[in-house]
């Protein structure tokens, strides 16, 4: 230890942290190459948006990824964490408008000002990495990639029906329509179809599906999703013959076990047969123009008044030959299926709820099995004997079964589906003729093959999961690259004349596209036959970008997308974010990658092997009532709370005026709420380290954060008691070596108590990514330290191996202060991320001596230490003998006394 360093050193966090980063910085510490002979660990944090300042939020995603980052590395890992910026979107067109500028020069501020955030938060990031999805040199790849898609049949243009704002004059996506309205200009929002790009998603579909099965290390609750979101199901393509049709009218159905309640047939607005009818029908024409009002979202759709029209035409059910009326209905889309649905009102809620509005017949052909058991009772088999069956489904006589209990039950079946609503489940088949009787499956099976005899059906797996529809009527985004020739229709752009560069340097007002608006950026050639064309002035839907952001990092520089470093690198060992892109982004990125593998530039099928969904960080909120109703929302910062002895709230004032405000209860920190904590004014207060302690110690990763300063102040106190003590052992000067074979009994508890803590702290940082518990293990250790009073030589040995210890099990939470904390133990300065982890000595977890619970009855009185190889007698003894114990024990008669060893002892009196 130098001179200097023997003089105090009190805990300076701001002065300890600058020298810390500094040091990295010069030392490019955590710039990574490949690097064959360790191996690799890719552990990447969903990149965050430019939206101006980082919030609790990301602080808490980025302190994980940077915990098991240097974790990995101490353990001998070639460590690749990067970083960049998600920057297209919605959010900078919206700041562009309220602050009058363009959208790339509020993005750029934002990340300037966002990148020395992250810096100060002192993550080992490989900056050298760093990119922002706007720029030409990254979005270049991805339409490389569009293009050559296009060339495989695997990016298509088709019409498909948006939600438009005539207002604006754009599409809306789904959460942008507020009570059938745009968000923005408030105008009623109309379905229109136009048209759009899209990526072949479905081909990839099963094995997206099968794929799930081969990721153990994303949550179950994850896989569950977007298995759901996939939605594979297996049921019949069935074709109903329209009179004056040369096709039959075709709809696919999971529960071909209830074609024989078909009562009618609902079709979308934008089906061939509506447009059809529409022609010669201006009542219909103006009800399908009508059905353009309204969002295209499936919850609006399912929970809106269910309304429809006759469109005058009859399809002819394929085993019964009944005609059944065909009608349009607001509750059928034409991008869902074939746009066609075959209705049965008694086994579908919607179904029956258009029904009973138009006076449609509802026919129940499925039985739970209490209405099966009951009508076996009636007529025996039902399968042979139908007469007094259909007899009691008609509600007519059944002669000398009429008064019986079970044509009760089944007249209140029949009475629920007809006043209360249709029943769903399976059951048995009734009123269908040769398929009475069956279950599910039977119906299935049968169903099947007399439609596939007639040709009039197939078996059919289907998906719900619908292609990705990739174009954006915005300006922020990557321009797709296509232009329009008249002669050749949409042509790509070819490689050697990409990028398309998005101009940025634009006026924007948030009406119409700057480059829609813009004649001269439009025009251009056809690449095909030379003559004028115009450029696709739609973008890319965001998450393309974010599709295969990881897989660039690998690859800097590189001219391709990426190219041979990605196979060292993929897939990500550890990805970590939240739960709320379980489906689109985690789908996507899931795709995306298997499109990499395919064009040769990965060599794995999944992109991460590991998922970690944090949970969300929530804090009080506080408000007052505006006189319109509304509520203005105050900062925590800027409210005094009162609490009670335990610690809950009991009321608030506003600092600034000391009047009351209301509690408005805990939620997630958002901007709507205004309960957000600035991590800076947390850092300038207390330390990047203290606020990374709270955010890990606070809870389990994957469980919600909730803020309390009161919290981060006792963090601050540990780091504070925990410098304290390192620096009062070292300021006695050096420690001699430790000598394990000379240790007292009081130094080898101290010893094992450090092993074991080793030995926890590495399991919770490697396996169990519990650094809560790891945090409360060092916590505990410090506390066995300070309890440690011996002196002299050993135990001054002693005490430097569980600070050094300490020091290098802290590292991954709190790197700045382990750094200075390193030197302040006698060490030259290091990254201590290349020491390498503590390894736990098998020799010092021995134990000369157990500790034993003792219980009475069940309850804990006292505790016992026995040696290792005790035999019974003497621990009972022992337990007996305890003065804690027998004091309990007074008056009472031992009458048994159970040992489970090496844990507890229960005495069973009375």
């Amino acid at each position: 230890m130098s001179e200097a360093q023997s003089e105090s050193h009190p805990y300076d966090p701001a002065a300890v942290e600058a020298a810390a980063q500094q040091y990295w910085d010069s030392t490019r510490a955590f710039e990574v190459r490949e690097d064959d002979s360790r191996p690799k660990y890719y552990c990447l944090s969903m990149l965050p948006y430019p939206s101006g300042a980082l919030h609790m939020g990301h602080v808490r995603n980025y302190t994980i990824g940077d915990v098991i980052s240097r974790y990995q590395r101490m353990t001998g890992k070639n460590v690749l964490q990067p970083m960049g910026w998600d920057a297209f979107g919605l959010p900078a067109e919206n700041a562009a408008i309220r602050n009058s500028t363009a959208p790339a020069k509020w993005t750029y501020a934002n990340i300037e000002h966002m990148r020395g955030q992250l810096k100060s938060l002192g993550y080992a990031l490989d900056w050298s990495r760093e990119f922002a999805t706007c720029q030409p040199d990254y979005y270049v790849h991805e339409q490389r990639m569009f293009v050559r898609l296009m060339k495989k049949g695997l990016a298509y243009r088709r019409n498909a029906v948006v939600n438009w704002d005539p207002v604006d004059q754009t599409v809306l996506a789904n959460e942008q329509v507020v009570d059938g309205r745009g968000w923005r200009s408030g105008a009623l929002v109309e379905k229109r179809e136009i048209p759009q790009w899209f990526l072949r998603i479905t081909d990839y579909a099963q094995e997206l599906l099968d794929g799930l099965d081969a990721l153990p290390g994303w949550p179950d609750s994850v896989k569950t999703m977007q298995r759901n979101w996939i939605g594979r199901s297996e049921g019949l393509e069935i074709g109903f013959r329209v009179d004056g049709e040369p096709e039959p009218l075709m709809v696919y159905t999971t529960r071909p076990d209830t074609l024989m309640g078909v009562t009618f047939i609902s079709i979308a607005g934008e089906h061939p047969l509506a447009q059809k009818a529409a022609a010669a029908n201006p009542e219909l024409a103006a009800f399908i123009a009508d059905l353009k009002r309204g969002g295209v979202s499936e919850a609006e759709i399912e929970t809106q008044e269910k309304r429809g029209m006759a469109t005058g035409q009859w399809a002819i059910h394929p085993v019964t030959g009944e005609d059944l009326p065909i009608y349009v209905a607001n509750f059928v889309l034409m991008g869902y299926g074939t746009g066609a649905v075959m209705a049965v009102p008694a086994h579908d809620q919607r179904d029956w709820e258009f029904a009973k509005s138009y006076g449609l017949p509802v026919r129940p052909v499925i039985v739970p099995a209490s209405v099966r058991d009951a009508l076996d009772e009636v007529v025996g088999d039902v399968a042979h004997d139908a007469d007094p069956f259909q007899a009691a489904l008609a509600g007519g006589s059944v002669d000398a079964y009429d008064t019986s209990v079970a044509v009760r039950v089944v007249r209140e079946y029949l009475d629920a589906i007809e006043q209360q609503g249709a029943y769903t489940e399976r059951g048995t088949l009734i009123n269908s003729g040769e398929f009475n009787g069956m279950d599910y499956d039977a119906a299935f099976d049968a169903l099947a093959a007399r439609l596939e005899a007639t040709g009039t059906g197939r078996r059919k797996v289907n998906f719900r999961l619908r292609d990705w529809g990739v174009s954006r009527q915005r300006y922020w985004g990557c321009p797709i690259p296509v232009v329009y020739c008249q002669a050749c229709g949409a042509v790509p752009v070819p490689e050697d004349q990409l990028p398309v560069v998005l101009p940025e340097d634009v006026a924007f007002s948030g009406v119409q596209s700057p480059i829609k608006s813009d004649p001269e950026w439009r025009r251009t050639t056809c690449p095909q036959c030379g003559a004028a064309a115009e450029r696709e002035t739609d973008t890319f839907d965001t998450f393309m970008e974010s599709s295969w952001y990881y897989a660039r990092y690998t690859s800097p520089g590189a001219a391709d997308m990426v190219d041979a470093r990605a196979k060292y690198w993929t897939p990500v060992d550890q990805y970590i974010g939240g739960v709320e892109h379980a489906i689109l982004h985690l789908l996507y990125f899931r795709f995306y990658h298997k499109l990499l593998r395919d064009q040769g530039l990965v060599d794995s099928d999944e992109p991460a092997v590991n998922l970690l969904t944090q949970g969300m960080v929530i804090a009080e909120t506080y408000y007052r009532d505006n006189a319109d109703g509304s509520k203005d929302w105050i900062n925590p910062a800027d409210v005094d709370v009162e609490r009670d002895e335990r610690g809950r709230i009991t009321g608030a004032h506003l600092k600034a005026d000391g009047r009351p405000v209301s509690i408005g209860g805990v939620e997630k920190m958002s901007k709507s709420k205004n309960n957000g904590v600035d991590p800076r004014a947390m850092v300038d207060r207390y330390g990047a380290d203290t606020v990374r302690l709270f955010s890990m110690f606070a809870a389990p990763p994957t469980l919600s954060l909730e803020w309390n300063e009161a919290g981060v102040e006792g963090m601050s106190r540990f780091l504070r008691r925990l410098w304290s003590q390192v620096e009062r052992h070292a300021a006695a000067g050096a420690a001699p070596a430790l000598d394990a074979s000379q240790l007292t009994p009081a130094q080898k508890t101290l010893r094992r108590q450090l092993h074991e803590t080793i030995q926890k702290v590495g399991d919770d940082y490697g396996r169990r990514l519990n650094f809560n518990t790891a945090i409360a293990a060092v916590m505990e250790l410090l506390n066995h330290v300070a309890k440690f009073t011996e002196d002299g030589d050993g135990a001054r040995a002693l005490r430097q191996e569980v600070f050094e210890a300490m020091v290098l099990m802290l590292n991954p939470i709190t790197p700045h202060a382990s750094h200075a904390l390193w030197q302040l133990l006698g060490h030259p300065q290091t990254l201590l991320e290349d020491h390498g982890f503590p390894t736990v000595d098998p020799q010092a977890l021995a134990r000369d001596a157990l500790r034993l619970a003792v219980q009475v009855n069940g309850k804990l009185r006292g505790t016992i230490d026995v040696a290792v190889d005790a035999e019974r007698p003497a621990i009972e003894a022992a337990a007996l003998d305890d003065p804690g114990v027998a004091r309990f024990l007074e008056g009472m008669q031992v009458r048994k006394i159970i040992i489970v060893p090496g844990k507890i002892v229960n005495i069973v009196a009375g």
